[in-house]
């Protein structure tokens, strides 16, 4: 994994407490949560939205 082991995350956790604080890491974390959510709805969004082909023509001649 990007040849990063566990002591280097665990050096990087630690950078990251002592620059946010304690306090601070539900919040970052629940942002984080949200934004990995959103991107996952917006990337399927297309694809529900989208007829499939053959679709548009079925309702263009009952419609007639």
């Amino acid at each position: 994994m990007f040849g990063i082991g566990m002591p280097e995350l665990i050096i990087i956790l630690i950078i990251i407490l002592i620059i946010f604080g304690a306090g601070k890491l539900p919040e970052i974390g629940s942002g984080i949560g949200k934004g990995i959510k959103n991107f996952k709805r917006a990337t399927n969004e297309p694809k529900d939205e989208i007829p499939a082909p053959g679709e548009d023509d079925k309702k263009t001649e009952s419609e007639t």
